[in-house]
């Protein structure tokens, strides 16, 4: 069923759920998080205090997926293409971890910045 979080980045509010996989289960286990926010076209993602424990599988999804991305310990927000995008839909630098699902209107994402605050919650 998945676990309902927040996620506050810079001025923009978001709902979103974790998965049951045993990632998303130590992110959960580790909330709340904060960062600072680190964009690659649109994706944002922050580094977070949590290891690898899956193996990572997945380089492009949907627009709304969460991931966490083992080379850089990052927990990452998928709104729309990235630099290593070959479709419209989003494509992570590397392989990651699904976790959850970002929901509602993402649009507001386009406009956080580098460097501004990021809080995933319960």
């Amino acid at each position: 069923m998945g676990k309902k979080v927040q996620i506050l980045a810079g001025k923009i509010k978001l709902q979103a759920v974790l998965g049951d996989s045993k990632q998303a289960k130590a992110i959960y286990d580790s909330l709340p998080i904060e960062g600072k926010v680190n964009t690659w076209g649109e994706e944002i993602y922050f580094s977070i205090p949590v290891d690898s424990v899956e193996a990572p599988d997945t380089e492009e999804v949907a627009v709304g997926t969460l991931g966490y991305w083992p080379p850089g310990r990052a927990f990452c927000i998928f709104f729309g293409r990235t630099p290593a995008s070959t479709s419209d839909k989003p494509r992570a630098a590397s392989a990651i971890v699904v976790v959850g699902e970002a929901t509602g209107n993402l649009s507001g994402l386009k406009k956080v910045k580098d460097g501004e605050s990021v809080e995933l919650r319960t």
